[in-house]
């Protein structure tokens, strides 16, 4: 058998500063051959970056590293930094999760894809440029000779992450390591993204290293996956037989948290509890505090597993592997199948009729207007009470716009707003504010979304000060009954936001939205940000307010699994306007929009060997600036004639269903109609 490419052997990374030391990794052993996807999966905290660092020598001077690291015979742990070096540069290509943090801002992007090469002799610098127009046009940037000249800021994602991937391919490295690099991205662009990714991974042989939490990318990508938890790795195994036959309760509990779309809508069944911080592993099976078979058994809490052989060739660390299978085969009464879609009041809470948000465009000395971005153009949409309306589409499509000009922080530039039966478009900010008690938004980062130097209590407190019913409305007993009613002990009302995972942080900025007892929540990308399981508690959190408190959601988000298990009726939207709007069931059975059908296609099947023919859109979504004539959508649809680039389609009725449409040729995708070009539809694997 031929020597792996890289080989670890018991690694491990302890971080030391003016406290105890914090154990990242304890202790790891791992092989990836040349010409095979490794994937590593976890969730945050489980040592899956640090680890990708300790391979690359990147980890910063804290960091004690102990074990060895072996790229192609090459021992990275404690080579000189000139090796490292070298290494980096020829060996070895990194891609990392924000593009935006990997590209220098005032330097071309031509400049950076190259300038490895020549830093390291293996291109001159008079060859760089045409060499940089060749890389980008590798990863298929449209008019590479033009990009790139550009700088990062000119891109969009998509493109940035496509030129961070032509930067670490350059040298063809023989080990790329790919972490979380779609996270960012929406499930279009993560489509272009790792079709790119596995033709350039197949053109060279390299071996590839791809960390996320995302298990459908995992599905469509990888050959074998290491599952980590608390710094270790608790299950490998080849990709097929982990999502059949897992051995470890941890990796069934991220399967069983997964939001699907190839299966029936259901409650979904999260991991209970939070995982350990480095800082304050549990004694024995580090899993056993969360673990549905070892929470009770002594031997768990006692007794640490060693990784031993599981299945027909996998490993996992755990006492009770020959249990596992019953647990995965389980279904609790939990994950019962989601209702059909409530019977809603007849006369709508929220009505948005026609609704228009256009920035000004200013150039010059003088700041003259000399165009305008049409962010929201047109858009008209119902969301009853008691109901959840699912708001889908793209990055730059609209989405946070739309929302936070229904809450008034952002001013319309037409159309209308009606909440209760009241305009509020052209209310002051006293009536604003009254409205404002009654229509309340969680934001997207719930990092960002809280102030760092209050506590949790004050801040849920916060909108009961300024609409002046603090004690009216009970006062502290009311910021109580909120962190009962979310999930989160009273216990916690003392702390500061930094003290508090992603998922509760996420928690507390609900509870403050609630704490007025609104009718309406906008809900901007609320789990976007939150690995699976802390998101699968999330959904199922909102989902049990709703029922209890009767509330109306505008559930904005970019990923369909999500929205399809929270929403009732779902709104897919594209260049500031509604394409195609129906009731959950009959939208994702039977989507009739060229783009809903390609968005839905984009989707990873967490599930391998079952994935079909994908529909990867072509390009980025047009500038709203400067948006197509006709149907803004013709310029990347596979239907698209004429007609569209001349005629603005009107939102109609769809014959036979409860869907509305703004398309010329409407209709259930066909297998003839699948784009021929191989960039544009690809058979997976």
């Amino acid at each position: 058998m031929a020597e792996p490419l890289l080989s670890i052997r018991g690694l491990e990374v302890t971080f030391r500063g003016a406290g105890r030391p914090v154990p990242a990794v304890r202790g790891i052993d791992l092989d990836v051959a040349a010409d095979e996807v490794l994937g590593i999966v976890g969730e945050s905290g489980s040592g899956k970056s640090v680890t990708s660092l300790a391979m690359t020598g990147l980890l910063p001077g804290t960091a004690e590293v102990r074990g060895s690291i072996r790229i192609g015979g090459v021992e990275v742990t404690g080579a000189a930094p000139e090796v490292l070096r070298h290494m980096r540069g020829r060996d070895v290509g990194m891609i990392f999760q924000d593009p935006t943090t990997s590209l220098n801002p005032v330097l071309p992007i031509g400049r950076q894809v190259t300038e490895g090469q020549v830093a390291h002799g293996l291109l001159r610098t008079a060859e760089a440029p045409g060499r940089a127009v060749e890389l980008l046009a590798e990863v298929d940037i449209p008019d590479p000779a033009g990009r790139a000249l550009q700088f990062p800021h000119q891109f969009s994602g998509g493109m940035r992450q496509r030129a961070v991937i032509a930067m670490a391919m350059a040298g063809r490295p023989r080990l790329i390591i790919a972490d979380e690099p779609t996270t960012a991205l929406d499930v279009t662009v993560q489509a272009q993204v790792l079709a790119l990714l596995r033709r350039r991974q197949a053109a060279t042989g390299a071996a590839v290293i791809l960390i996320t939490h995302d298990l459908g990318v995992i599905a469509e990508t990888a050959d074998r996956v290491a599952v980590m938890y608390a710094g270790k790795i608790v299950e490998a195994a080849p990709v097929a037989e982990i999502f059949a036959r897992p051995r470890h309760p941890y990796t069934v509990g991220l399967l069983k948290s997964l939001p699907r779309l190839d299966q029936e809508a259901r409650r979904l069944v999260p991991i209970q509890g939070q995982p350990p911080t480095p800082g304050a592993i549990p004694s024995g099976c580090s899993f056993h505090p969360r673990c549905p078979i070892g929470a009770a058994r002594e031997r768990c809490r006692s007794e640490e597993p060693v990784l031993r052989a599981a299945g027909p060739s996998g490993v996992a660390a755990c006492h009770f592997t020959h249990e596992v299978e019953a647990l995965l085969a389980a279904t609790p009464e939990a994950n019962a199948a989601v209702s059909t879609p409530r019977a809603a009041p007849a006369e709508p809470l929220l009505v948005v009729d026609g609704l228009r948000v256009h920035f000004p465009i200013r150039r010059g000395l003088l700041r003259r207007q000399t165009g305008l971005v049409r962010a929201v153009d047109g858009v008209s949409l119902e969301v009853r009470a008691g109901e959840t309306l699912g708001l889908v589409g793209e990055s730059g499509c609209g989405k946070t716009t739309t929302g936070r000009a229904i809450m008034g922080l952002i001013k319309a530039s037409g159309g209308s707003i009606t909440f209760a039966g009241q305009d509020i478009t052209r209310l002051d900010a006293a009536g604003l504010r009254a409205v404002r008690r009654h229509v309340q938004y969680v934001f997207q980062d719930p990092y960002a979304s809280l102030n760092p130097i209050r506590t949790v209590e004050e801040i849920v407190a916060e909108p009961l000060h300024i609409h002046g019913v603090y004690d009216a409305m009970g006062g502290a007993g009311r910021v109580a009954r909120l962190f009962d009613l979310v999930g989160l002990s009273r216990t916690m009302l003392g702390r500061y936001p930094r003290e508090f995972s992603g998922g509760q942080r996420q928690r507390v900025g609900i509870a403050r939205a609630l704490a007025l007892e609104p009718r309406l929540l906008i809900l901007d990308e609320p789990v976007a940000a939150l690995d699976v399981s802390i998101q699968a508690q999330t959904v199922n959190l909102l989902m049990d307010l709703q029922a209890e408190l009767g509330l109306a959601y505008l559930f904005i988000a970019h990923d369909l699994s999500v929205v399809r298990h929270i929403s009732d009726r779902v709104a897919v939207m594209y260049l500031g306007r509604i394409v195609e709007e129906g009731t959950r069931d009959e939208l994702y059975a039977r989507p009739v929009h060229p783009y809903t059908q390609s968005l839905l296609s984009a989707v990873p099947v967490p599930e391998p060997g079952v994935s079909g023919r994908r529909i990867v859109l072509e390009g980025d979504i047009p500038n709203p600036a400067s948006p197509p004539s006709g149907c803004a959508f013709h310029p990347r649809c596979y239907r698209a004639t004429a007609r569209c680039a001349e005629e603005a389609p009107a939102f109609v009725p769809y014959p036979g269903l409860a869907t509305r449409v703004a398309c010329h040729h409407a209709g259930p995708l066909t297998a003839d109609e699948l784009p021929a070009a191989p960039a544009a539809n690809e058979a997976l694997a």
